[in-house]
């Protein structure tokens, strides 16, 4: 492969001579191929052969943005969970993903709170009251979980339509670069790696929006470092060493975590409060780049027509909506009023339920009471992980998943050089049936003809899509 081919990050293409075979390959000279009758001709790449062999990589073939399968007990728990995943289990006895790990300290109040009750009703002196009250206090509970969870699915609901937003503005842009940039005569390698380099940016924007809305100022994260490291932005400059270190946690503190105990989760912007420099805005960083290349594309000639100008800058205008939406969802949560009294009402039910069920359960209240806290603390506790769709929580949205994907895609496209569509139209394989399914003719065949025996094909294809005869 030479030098000077397209070689994009996570996946570089072949060079593949036009009719090459094993063991009767062209002979090339770095640039152009050589064939068979000694003439010289300009190397084909095709999606159908790849070479793998690439020199002087500097690193292996990696995919810093695809999440890493892992069977810890550490992983297992914690999230965002990997979409590709598959498990024959049926939902009912599923661990990962269940909101059980929170609920275990709740359940476990509640059950003892229930057996001290049940035992005093039953040693010491009469606790039961009437059901009525059930009744009353059973619908209130009701409608607030109602309203709880319906607002949670609607966040992450938002949440998710920003994203997928995101991404299509994102391939739009991609194509835009990849294909409607022109690369000149006498620079095609300087202008393919500026490409390639404005690739990468789109590719960036989108992982920096995921740090952001994950309160993650910096750019020295593995899935973005390498992005955007030769950028001048406020993210790298306020960077310090300190902040590549994991901090130390202390058994109690990540059980808790584990456990999802108030006490012992860290305020999720510290990292942005103990900052000693300005931390900027790296996504709109990132898009002054992105403008300003095209700036530079339209000066040189590169990019001519202005219907394409007009789409790129549309499509960035439709990445800054979608990050501001994103972080409308992040800074605009239930109000805080609606929660501490959702969660009253909840703990209320759920510790007078004993009272309610001793006159008909007697000992059987303990296990009542506890199947009843889970279904509704269960509910509760769903609303409450959902509310914040794009941070590190199981049923959160995999983000990690969504920017590998992008990435993924944007290699595929950059795997080989733009199309020309005049190239495919008539192939050695004479595979394109211009008028199929009415005739297997190739497009070979159709130019031959005239214009009247094409448009009257054309019209025999309306009359053969209602099932009537064509006359021969």
């Amino acid at each position: 492969m030479s030098d000077d081919g397209p070689a994009p990050a996570g996946g570089p293409p072949a060079t593949v001579a036009a009719g090459a075979a094993v063991g009767n390959a062209p002979q090339t000279n770095g640039h152009d191929i050589t064939n068979q009758n000694g003439v010289q001709e300009k190397p084909i790449i095709t999606k159908s052969h790849f070479d793998p062999q690439v020199s002087d990589l500097g690193v292996s073939l990696s995919r810093p943005l695809s999440r890493k399968s892992s069977i810890d007990l550490e992983d297992y728990f914690a999230g965002p969970r990997d979409m590709d995943g598959h498990s024959k289990l049926p939902y009912f006895i599923r661990m990962h993903g269940s909101v059980m790990p929170r609920m275990i300290v709740p359940i476990l109040c509640i059950a003892g709170w229930a057996c001290m009750i049940t035992a005093i009703h039953k040693r010491v002196t009469p606790l039961g009251v009437s059901t009525l009250l059930l009744t009353v206090l059973g619908f209130v509970v009701g409608l607030s979980l109602s309203f709880r969870s319906s607002t949670a699915y609607e966040r992450y609901s938002e949440g998710r339509k920003t994203w997928c937003t995101l991404l299509i503005h994102s391939r739009n842009l991609a194509r835009y670069i990849w294909v409607h940039v022109g690369e000149r005569e006498g620079r095609k390698k300087e202008d393919l790696l500026q490409k390639i380099t404005a690739m990468n940016m789109v590719l960036a924007f989108a992982v920096s929006v995921k740090h952001r809305l994950r309160f993650e100022p910096y750019a020295h994260y593995p899935d973005l470092n390498g992005l955007v490291n030769h950028l001048d932005t406020y993210a790298k400059a306020a960077h310090k060493p300190v902040n590549v270190e994991d901090p130390k946690k202390t058994i109690w503190k990540a059980v808790g975590e584990r456990l999802g105990l108030p006490f012992a989760i860290s305020n999720p912007r510290k990292r942005i409060k103990r900052a000693d420099k300005p931390l900027g805005n790296l996504p709109m960083e990132i898009q002054s780049y992105l403008s300003s290349y095209l700036e530079e594309v339209v000066a040189t000639g590169q990019m001519k027509s202005t219907v394409i100008q007009s789409q790129y800058m549309n499509a960035l205008v439709g990445l800054t909506d979608t990050a501001g939406n994103a972080e409308r969802v992040l800074t605009t949560p239930l109000p805080i009023g609606y929660n501490i009294l959702i969660s009253q009402v909840v703990l209320l039910y759920v510790y007078l339920l004993p009272f309610q069920l001793l006159n008909q359960l007697e000992w059987l209240t303990i296990p009542g009471t506890i199947a009843a806290a889970y279904i509704i603390l269960g509910i509760a506790t769903i609303g409450d992980e959902l509310e914040n769709p794009f941070g590190n929580d199981v049923n959160d949205l995999p983000l990690d998943g969504y920017c590998s994907e992008l990435s993924k895609e944007i290699d595929t496209l950059m795997s080989t050089p733009a199309p020309k569509f005049g190239e495919h139209l008539d192939g050695s394989t004479n595979t394109n049936l211009p008028l199929w399914p009415l005739s297997n003719k190739e497009y070979g065949s159709w130019k031959d003809r005239s214009e009247i025996d094409i448009r009257a094909a054309l019209r025999s294809k309306v009359i053969a899509s209602k099932g009537q005869d064509i006359p021969v």
